[in-house]
């Protein structure tokens, strides 16, 4: 087992990343209460639930358990509330935990239910798929999406802890495991051209499931977003640059309908067309962008997106939340390696990026 701390002061808290990790030993020392709400969904429970109540009644804890179905699009203020009501029925108080058990979507409705129950109570993040393990059940966003954009409403909910066990991974589709893949691919391409080439080394590998390669992954993964989570929690300033693809990517997953591509597909397409753009301005190279296709490509994710009216992907780009003044900005790429935020880039060739990366 490996063990990574984001340094946040007295919220300081570990990501343990390893295989088959032993829930009771591990989550012990991280829940101040005698009362714990698993939240779940459909997909996960049979594979997973009953091996957290049994390890958390063994530490004598009141548990009850919240199963939504699974999807993106779900991800509604509906469902979020089915999450309200399972911790009121059950009685608990200001002094419980809400324990996240499943992918992204159950770790940022979960997180967000916790902020939001009695003004806040504690929380666990326990990721079972690659993409919530290495970047959303750390950094402490937590949401839900509205028709109009992805993850519009929401809150900051630091876990106290994140287990990241390589041995869920094997019950993920393929699909899922390349999503994954997508993030993982975005810290390199934002700030590490040493860990791109590791990833253009061992994608076979990855792709197939291979644990020990998947672990380095999530380490290297999770080293990145914990450094930067350190030094700007709330997103003020370097924390954008992890949303390189996002703005391009979240457009699609919002005209598509949530669940229609997964979220990491969108991502890779939208990084795909960051890199585009950034060729275009002069920033980097037609090889670079060939480079960044290729290695998006070997982990069989798309570059190009369905056909959208430029006015509907313009539309949605214009509510993206690094939209400043009314002014869009992008994360692009000086070069590989090294990601900037910016608002001074060509709307011409914005549009020019747009239409060439559609089917």
């Amino acid at each position: 087992m490996q063990t990574l701390y984001v340094e946040l002061g007295d919220r300081r808290y570990p990501i343990f990343i390893g295989s088959h990790l032993n829930p009771q030993q591990l989550l012990e020392p991280y829940i101040h209460g005698q009362q714990v709400m698993i939240v779940t969904n459909t997909t996960v429970q049979p594979l997973y639930l009953d091996h957290y109540v049994a390890a958390l009644e063994k530490l004598g804890k009141k548990v009850a358990v919240c199963v939504l179905p699974d999807g993106e699009q779900y991800k509604n203020i509906e469902h979020l509330t089915l999450i309200f009501d399972a911790l009121l029925e059950a009685g608990f108080n200001r002094d419980c935990t809400v324990l996240a058990l499943g992918g992204g979507v159950i770790g940022d409705m979960a997180g967000f239910a916790a902020a939001c129950f009695q003004r806040g109570v504690y929380f666990i993040q326990v990721p079972t798929t690659l993409l919530s393990q290495v970047d959303s059940s750390v950094g402490g966003k937590t949401g839900i999406n509205h028709p109009l954009g992805k993850n519009m409403i929401g809150a900051f909910q630091q876990p106290q802890v994140v287990l990241a066990d390589m041995a869920q991974l094997k019950s993920l589709p393929a699909r899922e495991l390349s999503a994954g893949l997508a993030e993982v691919i975005k810290y390199a391409l934002l700030a590490d051209i040493e860990f791109l080439v590791w990833l253009e080394e061992h994608m076979e590998g990855l792709v197939a499931g291979d644990s020990a390669l998947l672990a380095e992954a999530v380490y290297r993964s999770c080293a990145h977003k914990a450094r930067i989570v350190a030094n700007d929690e709330k997103e003020q300033g370097e924390r954008a640059l992890l949303n390189l693809g996002h703005t391009f990517g979240h457009a699609i997953e919002s005209y598509m309908g949530y669940g229609v591509w997964l979220h990491g597909e969108a991502v890779a397409t939208g990084m795909v067309m960051a890199a585009d753009l950034s060729q275009r301005m002069g920033w980097i190279s037609a090889a670079d962008l060939e480079r960044t296709k290729k290695i998006i490509q070997r982990a069989n994710l798309p570059v190009a997106c369905p056909k959208i009216p430029l006015e509907e992907f313009l539309a949605y780009m214009s509510h993206d939340k690094k939209v400043l003044n009314g002014q869009l900005r992008l994360v692009l790429m000086k070069q590989l390696g090294q990601a900037i935020l910016t608002k001074d880039f060509d709307v011409e060739l914005m549009t020019q990026t747009i239409l060439a990366n559609q089917n």
